[in-house]
């Protein structure tokens, strides 16, 4: 997803000089290509995330449009309150690019893990949230955003990531993509966990559990279409975010305000800071975010519902 971003930038810069990218000291091996092409439309502010929020809002009050790159616990948290006052307040087309959604980088610890993002992001007013699953769903969300007016948030993984779309495959802000129909019940998934869903809907599929699988590439503002659809006999989440806060939050608040009850399952990260080390596999497994994990649960859940 890094990669597409920069390449999709790279092209958007070349026909509107407005577009300017911030970094605060990342992007070495990344950004090399871009700085050389467009030097004035790119600024490494330094290890500075609160004064590269509000650099960014200047630029914009100035009729730039603006893309902030960093990694997510100190593009966000860090800088909460200038992202708040000085972007969301003025509703200014600053577009805050996330890197190492999740537990992504899991070989640094807790400090560069990113678990509470999505809760933080859409308790803020004028904010949408976005969460691609793939470089393919990352390229388009990026045009999406530049032609709105608004800040967003974009919740990327690193590179490397499985291509799931085709690129002939539409996306709009606020509507989910289905990628299976099933009669037996309804998974939502976001960001990272795309291709892990999508595999464990077809492994479940085998065993004669037929699901719908929803990607919410839109945390904020929410997909609320989907309630006219047939949604089965119960409904589970995956994300590689906290409990608390996060799309199973947000789906749960849909259904229960719309008067859908359906037996509610979270899969997601528990709410305690992650001690373990190690790659995002293996704390994927750990906490139960790995396909075999996922598919035990959803069973075991499942076995008095069918």
């Amino acid at each position: 997803m890094r990669t597409a971003f920069v390449e999709e930038l790279t092209n958007i810069v070349k026909k509107d000089k407005d577009v300017i990218l911030i970094t605060a000291d990342m992007g070495y091996s990344v950004f090399e290509n871009f700085k050389k092409q467009f030097p004035q439309n790119f600024i490494n502010i330094g290890i500075a995330e609160a004064n590269m929020v509000g650099v960014a809002a200047g630029l914009c009050l100035g009729g730039k449009k603006i893309f902030l790159y960093t990694f997510v616990p100190f593009g966000i948290m860090r800088c909460f309150e200038q992202i708040r006052v000085d972007v969301c307040y003025q509703n200014l087309n600053v577009n805050i690019i996330g890197l190492g959604g999740g537990i992504t980088y899991g070989k640094e610890g807790s400090t560069h893990q990113a678990i509470e993002d999505i809760a933080l992001m859409r308790s803020l007013s004028n904010m949408i949230v976005l969460c691609p699953g793939d470089p393919i769903e990352t390229k388009a969300l990026i045009h999406e955003v530049i032609e709105r007016d608004g800040p967003s948030y974009i919740r990327i993984g690193k590179a490397g990531e499985p291509k799931i779309y085709t690129p002939e495959q539409k996306f709009t802000i606020g509507k989910n993509i289905k990628l299976n129909n099933g009669k037996d019940g309804t998974i939502f998934t976001t960001g990272n966990m795309l291709a892990s869903a999508k595999r464990l809907v077809a492994q479940l599929q085998q065993e004669g559990i037929n699901l719908n699988l929803y990607q919410v590439h839109t945390i904020k503002p929410l997909d609320k279409s989907v309630l006219n659809d047939e949604l089965g006999k119960f409904v589970f989440t995956i994300e590689e975010h906290s409990e608390i806060g996060g799309l199973g939050t947000s789906i749960a608040e849909l259904l229960y305000e719309n008067k859908i009850y359906l037996p509610f399952f979270k899969i997601s990260l528990p709410d305690t800071f992650i001690k373990e080390v190690g790659t995002q596999e293996y704390l994927r497994d750990i906490y139960g975010l790995s396909v075999n994990k996922m598919r035990d649960r959803i069973l075991s859940e499942i076995k008095n519902l069918l």
